[in-house]
């Protein structure tokens, strides 16, 4: 008798031709393949080794240019040429300078349910609030999956996370996945599959279902995954992929590792010290806690929806004189639909400096590298020491609403004041 399968059983099932359980080693189909321009020119060089200069399909494998948008050094730009030949010559999709950090982009144009999208970008996850198995591998697995078309996986055990009650006021989804993270730690879900599920997580917008999935790795997990739903389809429908839509959820009966049960209700809003996501402390619990810089954007969190929560903070208020403000929208259709609304006039007039779509500080490549002995609270999902380029730098994470609260006051500071 077939017993009951996760999200990432189902699907992994569904691209070997046979049925998986956890533990299992197997060679799956891959639907969408991915690099960017700090882990592709590795696996194109790998692919010319192999002499395997090639893709299983043009239109799903795709080269990203957004660690580094535009190019701040020689050595950079010569990387991305390796990714523009590449495309040249084998039809692989080329994500430009500008276009957008490589997660935003899959979810707006690629990602669909119940496909396994692979990336060489740990926070391929990310797609997973579209019910898709993504995940993160190194350059050559990836690069083999450009040609190929599968990868090799073990199939991973899940652990399942029920959010129950109401969000309060200031407290958004970076919060509830920080506070999971707080709770069972940095490598607490280590190459397992994360399944979110409950009354919060069906209340949730898309864009704030991409910031929690998109963490999963932060705890160490695969991948993470959201059941399709309403939500789901709307978002499809609205990005043109409505045909793309499909029922996916787990069993009934399906086995779990773990399950965690959590009341979203007696949340507050939640901030991660340096040096590891967590090191999580709630509002109530930080003191003062000087900022130098403010970054609101990223995969995590530059999407409009977070733009929108910063903005009306930030409205008719100016930040701190002594406190850099950066805003970086995720893509450039969220950065044009953020002009057209005005958001990006009320960051200006706030003292932000706003820069072209991309990765910008996230990564410490250029756009906002801290000085010695610096503070920045950031969207960003992750702070590492040496993370925003200046392993003498500090990195505290938090929502877009406590960034633009901390922007205002030059401190560490607790937004529901300001809504």
């Amino acid at each position: 008798m077939r017993m009951g399968m996760t999200i990432s059983e189902k699907i992994i099932s569904e691209h070997t031709g046979r049925d998986v359980k956890a533990g299992e080693i197997v060679v799956a189909k891959v639907d969408v393949a991915m690099v960017q321009d700090g882990t592709g020119p590795l696996a194109v060089e790998e692919l010319k080794k192999l002499n395997m200069e090639r893709v299983f399909d043009p239109e799903n494998t795709i080269l990203f240019i957004d660690h580094a948008s535009p190019s701040p050094r020689k050595e950079l730009s010569n990387a991305h040429n390796i990714l523009r030949e590449f495309s040249k010559k084998t039809g692989a999709y080329l994500s430009e300078v500008g276009e957008g950090v490589c997660h935003q982009r899959l979810v707006e144009d690629w990602a669909s349910p119940g496909q396994i999208i692979v990336g060489a970008d740990s926070h391929t996850c990310t797609s997973g609030a579209l019910g898709a198995f993504a995940t993160g591998m190194g350059s050559t697995d990836v690069a083999l999956a450009f040609a190929l078309g599968k990868v090799w996986l073990r199939v991973p055990e899940t652990y399942r996370f029920i959010l129950k009650g109401r969000l309060p006021e200031g407290v958004y989804s970076k919060d509830i996945i920080l506070h999971i993270i707080g709770m069972i730690g940095a490598d607490g879900a280590t190459y397992k599959a994360m399944e979110f599920e409950g009354e919060v997580v069906e209340n949730l917008s898309m864009e704030s279902r991409f910031t929690i999935t998109n963490m999963a790795i932060e705890a160490g997990a695969k991948t993470g995954l959201i059941a399709t739903d309403s939500t789901t389809k709307s978002y499809l429908e609205m990005r043109g992929r409505g045909d793309k839509f499909r029922e996916i959820k787990p069993d009934p009966d399906a086995v779990y590792e773990k399950t965690f049960e959590i009341d979203v209700s007696k949340l507050e809003p939640v901030v991660s010290f340096p040096h590891t996501v967590d090191n999580t402390r709630k509002i109530s619990e930080v003191e003062d806690v000087k900022i130098d810089q403010v970054y609101i954007g990223t995969c995590t969190n530059g999407r409009l929806e977070d733009l929108r929560i910063a903005a009306d903070i930030l409205k008719g208020r100016h930040r701190h004189p002594d406190t850099r403000l950066i805003v970086i929208p995720a893509s450039r259709e969220v950065f044009i639909k953020a002009m057209k609304e005005g958001l990006l006039e009320i960051f200006m007039e706030a003292g932000a400096s706003i820069e072209s779509p991309g990765c910008g500080p996230c990564v410490g490549i250029h756009k906002g590298v801290l000085a010695d002995g610096e503070r920045v609270l950031s969207t960003q999902n992750r702070n590492f020491k040496g993370r925003m380029g200046n392993p003498e730098g500090f990195i505290y994470l938090a929502s877009p609403a406590t960034a633009a609260a901390t922007a205002i006051e030059g401190k560490i500071a607790d937004p529901r004041k300001y809504l």
